[in-house]
């Protein structure tokens, strides 16, 4: 009887021990300074979007990111990656966060009002004018420098064929049977709606409107699946550093 209760406890212990180093779908499975699972469920692949973002995608047989390359400052000491766009200077204030992109085109493109703390679209931007976010009995504020707060609001869909919802930032909170629900998944943004069945809570598309303004859509489809002309797939991630970095 010990040796068939010592088989069931080590059975269960394997089967965890699985379970908690397997990513999740859709989930990060790797990047630079990265200590969670590395291995993707059966029939996904752990994707490399930039050194610092691996997640699991639909396709192939699981497994760990492929190693990445990475730039060396030839002085000895850790690699480093360049980039040309200025950090913020505004404090980050407690309760609050930076909310940003990940994945090429926009890695480290920060979420903020297309005109500065005002209602406007949300779109992503430089560091320098990051705003603050915190997510609040399901609506997502932006702290307005301070002033009166914003809330993010998403179009309604106009029918089935509709694939990506715009998102904006109003003075007032969506409310009633068309308001949806910001909620953290990890550091992770998403939205829901009862109305619509979202195959992945954490897709966003960002898409240049003519004056090259990086707007900010609900994606209504899976990640970087039929990803509509001109836009490209992102996530969106809590980022608690004091300023907002490159």
């Amino acid at each position: 009887m010990k040796s068939v209760t010592a088989l069931i406890s080590t059975v269960f212990f394997a089967s965890t021990v699985l379970a908690q180093s397997t990513a999740p779908q859709y989930g990060q499975c790797g990047g630079t300074g990265w200590t969670g699972a590395t291995t993707c469920p059966s029939g996904w692949t752990c994707t490399v979007s930039n050194p610092y973002y691996s997640q699991c995608l639909p396709g192939g047989n699981g497994g760990s990111p492929p190693p990445t390359s990475t730039v060396s400052n030839g002085g000895g000491g850790t690699s480093t990656t360049s980039t040309t766009a200025a950090s913020g200077t505004t404090t980050l204030q407690a309760g609050y966060s930076f909310i940003r992109a990940v994945e090429d085109p926009n890695f480290h493109k920060y979420l903020q009002s297309e005109v500065l703390n005002t209602a406007s679209d949300a779109v992503l931007g430089s560091p320098a004018t990051a705003a603050q976010f915190q997510i609040t009995n399901g609506q997502l504020i932006q702290n307005a420098n301070g002033t009166t707060p914003l809330y993010a609001t998403v179009e309604p869909r106009a029918n089935s064929t509709v694939t990506k919802l715009k998102m904006s930032w109003s003075a007032e909170p969506d409310s009633g049977d068309g308001a949806g629900t910001f909620m953290w998944s990890g550091d992770t943004v998403e939205w829901s709606i009862p109305t619509i069945d979202r195959p992945q809570l954490n897709a966003w598309l960002v898409c240049p409107d003519a004056a090259g303004n990086l707007d900010v859509y609900i994606n209504l489809g899976a990640y970087d699946y039929m990803t509509p002309a001109g836009c490209a797939d992102e996530t969106i991630h809590a980022y608690t550093g004091a300023t907002a970095t490159p």
